[in-house]
């Protein structure tokens, strides 16, 4: 299960851990500095639009520290009860930051409505717009930062905390905008602002709990990094094919993953112990993948007839639209025997597809049995 390790990941757990640590800080410290600014520039000028977006930097604030927490659990060792990890917690706490957004956004969607119905005269000053104008600086610098070390250490909490500090520099503005509209204008927008800033949240949060849950249910892997590990895979001369890909994430950079290799039907066990002992390093040393098992298709290499009777049963099975790869074909015309893997896409009944695929070759070839194993289209 453990390949041999030549070189390190570029980013250390260790490593990666102390980045968002200190990311977090940063975000934290600015993000409660930035809220008590707001904080008394809304109750001396009466702003409900001012004193949400100080709610919302401190519920930012709130959410780093869960990220800390979040990230300090995610990292403990592995233990018999878990024996993978505890990577997936950090998912959860992701789960937890945007339900904090969330119910932030709505509790300011209910008082900015208040307002609207009842309204109360703002009174800014120079030093409030000036206030609200480096917020707004400070959250675009900070989003741009949060964000970058989020990519850099792929940590979805940052990128998420990133993204949401640079809305939250957007809304700052619009802040910004409506203060000085009512100083030039006397028309007060801020409870409408209020409103907008509200739906700002509420939207940023739905989508981060979306992406979390997706990374909880599970989602397709990335293409990019199946298509590495079977372009690794498939340099080897011993390899006729990798299919059934399947990848199992415990966490951010903790990926498992198991493989099927289409090879020669003449080689020994010994030599395809060696094959795979040399694929599981090279996956894990360009890809940081642990290639956890490789299982083997039989490729026919000495049967004139079993070639023939694969190019048949090929273009059979392709000339469906819904039959979207074909792999670890092996007839024995002695026995009258043909066996392989279909993988269907998800618009056609696995079982429905089997029973239309065994009465096409069967019509073909009559008196031999075929077997068809179902593959779900699972990787790119």
């Amino acid at each position: 299960m453990n390949p041999e390790i030549n070189n390190q990941t570029e980013t250390t757990p260790a490593g990666r851990d102390r980045v968002i640590f200190q990311t977090s800080m940063i975000g934290i410290g600015v993000n409660v500095l930035l809220a008590a600014l707001k904080a008394t520039v809304g109750l001396l000028s009466h702003s409900i639009a001012v004193l949400l977006d100080a709610i919302n930097n401190l519920s930012d604030a709130l959410s780093s520290v869960i990220t800390i927490f979040g990230v300090r659990l995610a990292s403990r060792r592995p233990d018999k009860k878990h024996p993978l990890g505890h990577g997936r917690i950090e998912y959860l706490s992701a789960m937890l930051v945007s339900a904090i957004v969330l119910y932030a956004g709505i509790t300011a969607l209910i008082e900015s409505v208040k307002k609207i119905l009842h309204p109360e005269q703002a009174d800014y000053s120079i030093l409030s717009l000036l206030i609200i104008a480096a917020a707004v600086v400070a959250k675009l610098l900070l989003g741009r930062y949060v964000k970058q070390k989020g990519k850099e250490v792929n940590s979805s909490s940052l990128t998420a905390s990133g993204a949401d500090a640079l809305f939250d520099a957007i809304l700052s503005l619009s802040v910004l905008l409506s203060a000085i509209v009512f100083l030039i204008t006397g028309l007060s927008l801020e409870a409408y602002v209020g409103v907008v800033i509200a739906a700002f949240i509420i939207k940023a949060g739905i989508e981060m709990m979306q992406e979390t849950l997706d990374d909880i249910l599970g989602v397709r892997p990335d293409a990019e990094l199946t298509s590495k590990i079977k372009h690794i895979l498939n340099e080897e001369p011993e390899v006729y094919g990798a299919y059934d890909l399947f990848l199992n994430n415990y966490g951010p950079d903790k990926n498992y993953a198991s493989v099927h290799l289409e090879l020669d039907d003449t080689m020994t066990v010994q030599e395809v112990d060696t094959l795979t002992r040399r694929l599981q390093s090279k996956v894990y040393n360009e890809t940081g993948v642990v290639l956890t098992g490789v299982g083997v298709y039989s490729h026919n290499t000495t049967d004139n007839e079993a070639a023939q009777i694969r190019n048949t049963v090929q273009k059979i099975v392709l000339s469906h639209d819904w039959a979207l790869q074909f792999h670890g074909f092996y007839a024995e015309p002695a026995e009258k025997l043909i066996r392989f893997d279909v993988v269907m896409s998800f618009e056609i009944d696995p079982k429905q597809g089997i029973d239309i695929l065994t009465r096409e070759v069967l019509e073909q070839y009559p008196d031999y049995t075929v077997v068809i194993a179902p593959d779900v289209d699972i990787s790119d």
